[in-house]
């Protein structure tokens, strides 16, 4: 690890200040990807911005309305524990409870699980100059592509780590940014881009800003889950999961969302599933039905076909247990 400076940040604009004095500067809140990536080689900077301190990004709040904020700076053990949000979004609870282990849920924050870079080994291999780290290939294509996607890769083939941020997107959820150019506010679903676009960025948060806050809209009247597959049980990456939300009325699916993690390079809407449900009575064909629709469109590598299965089966379980 080389050596940097650690600068601590206590309004959003000081910490603005400090990356634009030092250009080869990064910003730090549990600093669980960040100390990795460091260790790993991956970046060297000069100095760390450490965020932790600044107020105004931390707590949680539940509205009169049903309406949920978080602190970017609030850690996936106090959003698995919080009573509210285990009662009105129970797959976000579920989620960020899940994610990675105890020791690192109470210090990892809910900020960094959404900004956290690709786990492909590729990328966290020093010796590889994948096309992530702007080189021309990416080595998964033709290597070990066991744990990469199904869904929307291409030129990069990383799955999106983030588990929090699977049942954001299918809860609309929205990131509230501050930069230098003021504040704004980007939908859940909009926040992430492709590798076609950028293959080199995961999101579209630009040089200076900050993920400050998420704001998720009221599940009054909303159905939600979320599940999972690993390997392990304890400490690891998904090899697949999803969060699904229903609003029904009459006996039948009025609106859905079915969100797929960990075999995609964004968090993926499966709007075919989402097609397959609307209109339909909620019960074990519907399910069956939107398990299947959610993998149109796979195109697995020479290694990973069985995701294809592991999803249609995943999709099918959470939403028959909707019903």
């Amino acid at each position: 690890m080389s050596s940097f400076e650690l600068a601590k940040a206590h309004t959003t604009s000081q910490a603005r200040d400090l990356l634009a004095e030092q250009p080869n500067s990064i910003l730090k809140a549990g600093g669980i990807d960040v100390v990795d990536r460091v260790k790993q080689h991956l970046i060297a900077p000069d100095r760390l911005v450490d965020i932790k301190s600044i107020s105004g990004m931390e707590g949680i709040d539940l509205a009169r309305d049903g309406s949920l904020r978080i602190g970017a700076l609030v850690t996936l053990a106090q959003v698995a524990a919080h009573d509210g949000i285990q009662e009105s979004f129970p797959a976000l609870a579920h989620a960020c409870g899940e994610a990675a282990s105890p020791q690192i849920r109470n210090v990892a924050t809910v900020g960094g699980n959404v900004l956290q870079r690709p786990r492909c080994w590729y990328f966290r291999l020093e010796s590889y100059k994948c096309i992530k780290k702007g080189g021309d290939i990416c080595f998964a294509m033709a290597g070990m592509n066991r744990y990469n996607v199904i869904l929307g890769g291409g030129p990069a083939y990383p799955p999106h780590p983030s588990s929090a941020a699977i049942p954001l997107v299918a809860y609309g959820a929205s990131f509230v940014l501050e930069g230098p150019e003021g504040t704004r506010t980007v939908p859940a679903g909009d926040f992430f881009t492709l590798p076609s676009v950028d293959p080199e960025r995961e999101n579209v948060l630009k040089e200076g800003e900050i993920l400050t806050q998420i704001h998720v809209p009221s599940t009054s009247g909303v159905k939600s889950a979320y599940a999972e597959v690993r390997e392990r049980a304890g400490f690891d990456w998904p090899l697949a999961s999803t969060a699904v939300t229903l609003e029904a009325q009459g006996g039948s699916v009025k609106s859905a969302r079915v969100v797929l993690g960990h075999v995609a390079t964004i968090p993926w809407r499966a709007t075919k599933a989402e097609e397959a449900l609307v209109g339909q009575p909620l019960g074990a064909a519907s399910a069956a039905a939107a398990g299947k629709a959610a993998v149109d469109g796979a195109e697995p590598m020479t290694q990973n076909g069985y995701k294809v299965d592991l999803v249609t089966a995943l999709v099918t379980r959470v939403v028959a247990s909707l019903a």
